[in-house]
């Protein structure tokens, strides 16, 4: 019995159907692709990674069709990619998330299941520009990191705190050491009262008497602290 579902023709392949299966992965790739280059806005864009994402699609349409139904060939390429390490190291969580996108709409091609495939790979893609065009996820108050190095006096401590006041909305002290004779390094978490006024903020402090060094700091890639 195990020997004729064997054999049993679910998915019969001919020349034309492995090109049409093809075409539109790798149209549906391509897509993909175009819009993963859209939406990137990480420091470590990667040619490379964005052409694998095309690659991807049809490389996974390929392995599909050679499986088909069959139980044997599923389990030897299962054996055959087993001996393949990626060392690679994904960096960010969307290109994960792209990787899985590609490999999805690579199967649905491969099974031929072209209106899947394609309506998906466009609902799918709509979606995740309208996420980033519209910021959706982002905090709607957002914290950065402000490091000022001043003279060890109580008058500075004062006027440094008047200028936070001026012009964020809240800020907090989360660390204070010595670095130097008479100098003391601190770190606050603040936020703006706008966001524009994050150039203003840092041109006053540099102004300041005995403040040697300004920095600030944001977490997320997209963001801007305003100058």
């Amino acid at each position: 019995m195990f020997e004729e579902f064997q054999n049993i023709d679910l998915f019969p392949v001919s020349a034309f159907d492995v090109f049409g299966n093809l075409i539109v992965a790798l149209i549906c790739g391509i897509i993909i692709a175009m819009v993963y280059r859209f939406i990137y806005k990480g420091p470590s864009y990667s040619i490379t990674y964005v052409n694998s994402l095309v690659l991807l699609t049809l490389i996974t349409s390929i392995v599909i069709l050679v499986i088909g139904n069959n139980l044997a060939r599923a389990f030897g390429l299962v054996g055959a990619m087993s001996i393949i390490r990626f060392r690679t190291a994904v960096r960010d969580v969307q290109d994960i998330v792209f990787i899985f996108f590609a490999l999805s709409i690579g199967m649905a091609a491969g099974v031929g299941l072209h209106v899947i495939a394609i309506s998906s790979t466009i609902t799918i893609s709509v979606i995740a520009i309208v996420l980033v065009t519209f910021n959706f996820g982002a905090p709607q108050k957002q914290e950065y990191l402000l490091q000022v190095a001043y003279g060890a006096d109580p008058s500075n401590e004062n006027n440094l705190r008047s200028v936070l006041k001026k012009y964020c909305r809240s800020y907090r002290m989360v660390n204070l050491k010595n670095v130097g004779d008479d100098q003391l390094e601190a770190f606050y978490h603040v936020v703006y009262k706008r966001k524009k006024k994050g150039s203003e903020l840092l041109q006053e402090l540099q102004s300041m008497k005995d403040v040697s060094s300004v920095n600030l700091f944001f977490d997320q890639d997209d963001s801007d602290p305003g100058f």
